[in-house]
């Protein structure tokens, strides 16, 4: 028998987990699930509170802070085990993104005495995140949870920019040759994506995605001009930064205007960092063999590294492809060998 298969249930993780994954809290309806976290700590004795935004916040030693995000996207996946290949699974929305990892987390957390912190709205703008890294100084090292599988180790996320793209032209008989808004709109997009064209060999994470979101256009309602709206998303790899991106998006701009509200920098943390070795120490010692991964969407990670000066990485149980989707479930196995290497790397950095 392999150290990994004898990792028994871990019947508390479980039993959290299947609460939590039961309260639907999509972004931004976190308080009830929040509540639920919360008191997971208090029944332990653990100091914990609800901070303004609705992050659960349950400081301790700040060798290292064990964080994920309570929200979840939208939709109803019926609350339920079933068995699988390799054992039981819980089937839910949120079991896999990311209330897997935020429940391992929160065991492992009270076990080894670390600070612990479940996060509101990763998966629109990040408001949890944001508030943290304005209201708290950096700890010492920083564990983000998303699903890398129990053996793996997420190093690196692309930022994003993102961005509303807005053109009016006069109105005029579709005959005439000038361009119209939509025709603008259609000309800046395309002269961005080419700009940033690549070879298909390149690996996804190094390149810079370009991809629309949203697109109105048509005639206004007093029928004196053209109008057309675009919502736009550049994903940024860590080669760039947000900044440059946008300049080169800019200078493409031939006629009409582009607001950019949000900018979302790179990250690609070594792997010789405390957290990376302690990692891979704990992955050996529940037998399995270490995996480093990158990431080509963007996390709370990214403002994480881009706020604090601390050694970090992204892990937790699941499957990532299997965020969103509408089979999400997870491998309870999954979830106890992970809730094992947490203590282990908490350990570690202690």
């Amino acid at each position: 028998m392999s150290d990994a298969e004898a990792i028994g249930a871990d019947d508390e993780a479980r039993s959290l987990l299947e609460e939590l994954v039961s309260i639907p809290s999509p972004t931004p309806e976190e308080s009830r699930c929040a509540e639920a976290l919360a008191a997971f700590f208090e029944e332990r004795g653990r100091e914990v509170r609800i901070d303004d935004v609705g992050n659960v916040r349950a400081p301790a030693d700040e060798s290292v802070l064990y964080t994920s995000h309570v929200d979840t996207v939208p939709g109803e996946i019926p609350v339920r085990i079933e068995t699988g290949e390799n054992g039981p699974e819980l089937w839910g929305r949120g079991s896999v993104d990311a209330k897997g990892p935020l429940a391992a987390m929160a065991v492992a957390a009270v076990r080894s005495g670390v600070s612990f912190v479940g996060v509101v709205g990763e998966e629109s703008g990040s408001r949890g995140a944001r508030h943290l890294v304005e209201d708290r100084s950096a700890p010492e090292a920083v564990v983000n949870g998303e699903p890398s599988g129990w053996d793996g180790i997420t190093l690196g996320y692309r930022g994003i920019l993102q961005g509303t793209y807005v053109a009016t032209s006069e109105s005029g008989h579709t005959s005439r040759p000038e361009n119209n808004a939509i025709q603008d709109a259609i000309a800046w997009w395309s002269a961005v994506e080419e700009r940033f064209d690549t070879d298909d060999y390149d690996p996804v994470f190094e390149r810079v995605t370009p991809k629309p979101v949203a697109v109105e256009g048509g005639t206004s309602e007093d029928g004196l001009a053209v109008e057309a709206t675009m919502e736009v998303q550049l994903r940024v790899p860590p080669r760039y930064a947000a900044d440059e991106v946008r300049e080169i998006a800019d200078a493409e701009l031939r006629a009409g205007t582009v607001n950019w509200y949000d900018a979302v920098e790179p990250t690609m943390q070594s792997p010789r960092t405390p957290v990376a070795r302690a990692f891979r120490v704990a992955i050996r010692g529940a037998g399995g063999t270490p995996r480093l991964l990158r990431k080509t969407g963007t996390a709370d990670m990214n403002i994480y590294a881009d706020a604090w000066d601390c050694p970090m990485a992204t892990y937790g149980p699941g499957d990532s492809d299997l965020d969103h989707a509408p089979n999400e479930h997870i491998e309870l196995r999954e979830l106890d060998r992970a809730v094992a290497v947490l203590e282990r790397v908490a350990e570690e950095l202690q």
